[in-house]
């Protein structure tokens, strides 16, 4: 039998390779619990952690290559059990007793299961009795814990911004875990963090505020963070048992006990921290935060704990979702706002760039500009704090070479250009949109150049490798450090980039709208903006006062499947509801007012696709018609959101008719659960939210995100109250 590790099989790490360091592949776990390794075919232990003999009974040399029934008590029918359900690709709790002395003195356990690759299970175990355990721990009742979630569910639903959230969040988790120190940090888009809500013992130095560079976490530890939410560590100066008899291929991501890495640990104790608990905060897949407790002597929670752990992390994931996707609602009310002034001006004196820049307010405050500028048919119009004309110039040819989409964002054009850096006082942010393919039209916003200072967690720029791997400090002095930092504006918020291209839309829909004008009352000025018709984004028909179309661009055609069409009366054959086109069509003619609707297309490549339909009359002189414009929306990204948003009214009801029960608790008529209630209701608040912003790209999967986490979160609930029973029956 191969002896024992004295490390963990990290392998040598610092600071200069952390990011490649292997800490799925630990080897080893924390001291206060056991880890088996079984066949899944006849439940033969492969495998064992070296305490197995001080917390099990029974040597780690006489267990491996034995079945699990040698640990007697009930663990093994607890595994078959869990084993009937298949359920194992994810952990799943489970409490037994176990007697491998066979003197009657069986000692109970709860623990954890799951499935990796090769037909294993790895099992997990932590003594019940306090008295096998002398590491503090903290345990609640099952009804004590139900009512603390349900408080926590409705504040968190109450909360409409991400720091009001984040404020219940630490309040909440302090009070139900007793931890020293609570706090929610948040990622920039650059990876860096930044703790936006602490609560701590009144003794300790706030941290609120601080900044953490990205490297402090690295990738590979994020991507655990994402599969693992709910990581304990009970006493940073453990010494790491390893699991035998050769464990080094052994994937260790779900695990529970996974012994950290030593440079996590180090990093841990040159901050005083004993005890942590981390909490992941994951939206669209993607770690947004993080939760951290820090306690400052040896701590252990249980399952229900960690558990409830998980089920808040769900909750609080879509209250951000829904609260950031609520910001950018409120931007599409101003943007429609903005449209319509546009459309008026336009009616009025022909120029919509004039009502643009009006109102300077209007265009700056939604995001936050300090400025902004319209290039326009070669013309450049500004509002606010701008660069000179020559340097507007030459940024435009520099954004416009840049290989992006239709729009071009950065908090620090310096950084991305420094031949720029002239224009740092006055535009180190931008947010550029293309307004056309064609031609180089734009509109850009600007934010002067802030003189921020940023509070690190010590000196980011220090050099801290030491020559020995296994004493390096990741960061030696953990003092506020605060640096002035230049040629850089207030990073642009994703509800911002959104409103922008938002307003972008707008804009390009305004542009197609007076370019289709002049093509009905300028035929001389054809040929210049059939261009512009021509390569819109949107699907357009124009016709004449008799019905003729005279244009139809390729959007259109690729749309419908076709560019043969040559009436309106045609056209309206095209839609799968011809009777409703047709009396659209006559509510135009006959009537002369615009029509906005849905209809739908049944074209031959592309059968019934749900459009949008905005039809306007062209006046002309003495009360006459020129001829119609027609602009259709594919609405099919709409109605995913619609049957997304179907799908998780159906999920939330299955849902409350379970309430979080299993079928005797239905049977026995029990009244309805509280906790079930709290979170279906942030469920279905979360959902209002996030239809506010319909239209958005992205809203269905924003609900299957919102259905999909509700889910995960019942069901936690559910092994939660099954769990609980288990321990009392």
């Amino acid at each position: 039998m191969t002896g024992l590790l004295l490390s963990p099989a990290f392998g040598q790490a610092d600071l200069t390779n952390c990011e490649r360091e292997l800490i799925h592949l630990a080897g080893s776990v924390q001291p206060h619990g056991v880890l088996l390794v079984l066949h899944e075919t006849g439940l033969r232990v492969e495998m064992a952690s070296a305490n197995v003999a001080g917390l099990l009974g029974i040597p780690v040399e006489a267990l491996v290559g034995r079945s699990i029934a040698e640990l007697g008590g009930n663990l093994q029918r607890r595994i078959e059990r869990l084993l009937d359900g298949d359920l194992l690709d994810e952990p799943q709790p489970l409490r037994c007793f176990v007697d491998a002395t066979g003197n009657s003195r069986a000692l109970e356990f709860e623990g954890i299961l799951h499935r990796i690759a090769g037909e294993r299970l790895i099992v997990e175990l932590e003594p019940v009795d306090s008295d096998v355990s002398a590491i503090e721990s903290i345990d609640i009742t099952g009804e004590e814990l139900r009512l603390q979630l349900g408080t926590a569910v409705e504040r968190f639903s109450s909360a409409t911004s991400v720091t009001a959230l984040s404020d219940s969040v630490v309040q909440s988790l302090r009070a139900l875990l007793g931890y020293d120190r609570v706090m929610v940090y948040k990622f920039d888009p650059d990876g860096h963090g930044e703790i936006i809500a602490e609560a701590r013992r009144k003794s300790l130095e706030s941290l609120l505020g601080h900044h953490y560079p990205s490297t402090d976490i690295p990738h590979r530890a994020r991507a655990l963070y994402v599969r693992n939410r709910v990581r304990v560590l009970v006493d940073v100066h453990y010494e790491p048992v390893p699991v035998l008899p050769d464990s080094s291929e052994l994937d260790m991501s779900l695990c529970y006990l996974r012994s950290m890495s030593p440079l996590h640990l180090q990093y841990l104790k040159n901050m005083g921290v004993t005890a942590t608990l981390v909490v992941s905060l994951v939206r669209e897949g993607r770690l947004w935060g993080l939760i951290a407790c820090h306690h400052y002597s040896p701590r252990r929670i249980g399952y229900s704990l960690r558990a409830a752990c998980g089920l808040l992390a769900e909750v609080i994931s879509t209250r951000i979702t829904a609260v950031e996707n609520y910001a950018h609602a409120q931007g599409v009310i101003l943007v429609r706002a903005l449209e319509q002034r546009l459309i008026d001006a336009t009616s009025t004196d022909g120029d919509w760039r004039r009502a643009l820049f009006r109102s300077p307010r209007t265009l700056l405050q939604p995001l936050d500009a300090t400025g902004a500028a319209l290039f326009f048919e070669d013309e450049i119009q500004t509002v606010g704090d701008v660069p000179s004309t020559p340097e507007l110039r030459k940024l435009l040819a520099w954004v416009a070479a840049q290989k992006t989409d239709s729009m071009f964002c950065c908090s620090s054009v310096s950084r991305e250009n420094p031949a720029f850096a002239s224009i740092s006082p006055t535009a180190s942010g931008l947010i550029a949109l293309e307004l056309s393919i064609s031609r180089p039209d734009y509109l850009m916003w600007f934010r002067a150049e802030q003189y921020s200072e940023v509070t690190w967690a010590g000196d980011p720029s220090k050099a801290v490798i030491d020559n020995d791997p296994m004493n390096l400090s990741p960061r030696r002095s953990f003092e506020a450090w605060s640096q002035i930092v230049r040629g850089t504006a207030s990073p642009w918020s994703n509800a911002e980039i959104a409103l922008a291209r938002a307003i972008g839309v707008t804009l390009i829909d305004i542009i197609v709208q007076i370019q289709a004008v002049r093509l009905l009352i300028a035929q001389h000025q054809l040929n210049l903006v059939r261009v512009t018709v021509a390569n819109a984004r949107e699907p357009v028909v124009i016709a004449d006062a008799g019905g003729n179309i005279l244009f139809s661009n390729d959007m259109f055609h690729t749309l419908i499947g076709t560019s043969a069409l040559r009436t309106l009366d045609e056209l309206a054959g095209a839609f799968t509801e011809s009777a409703d086109a047709r009396a659209m069509l006559r509510t135009i003619r006959e009537q002369r007012r615009p029509w906005r609707g849905e209809l739908r297309f049944g074209g031959v490549s592309t059968p019934h696709v749900p459009v949008g339909v905005r039809a306007d009359v062209v006046p002309g002189p003495l009360g006459a018609v020129l001829g119609f414009i027609l602009i259709f929306t594919d609405l099919s990204e709409n109605k995913r959101a619609e049957a997304a948003r179907r799908q998780l009214e159906e999920a939330l009801y299955q849902a409350s008719r379970a309430d979080g029960r299993n079928a005797a608790d239905l049977a026995s008529a029990q009244p309805p659960d509280a906790l079930v209630g709290a979170i279906l209701t942030n469920a279905r608040l979360a959902a209002i939210d996030i239809a506010d912003g319909n239209g958005n790209s992205g809203v269905a999967a924003l609900i299957e995100d919102l259905r999909t986490a509700t889910q995960r979160a019942t069901a936690i609930y559910s092994q939660l109250r099954a769990y609980e029973k288990d321990r009392d029956g």
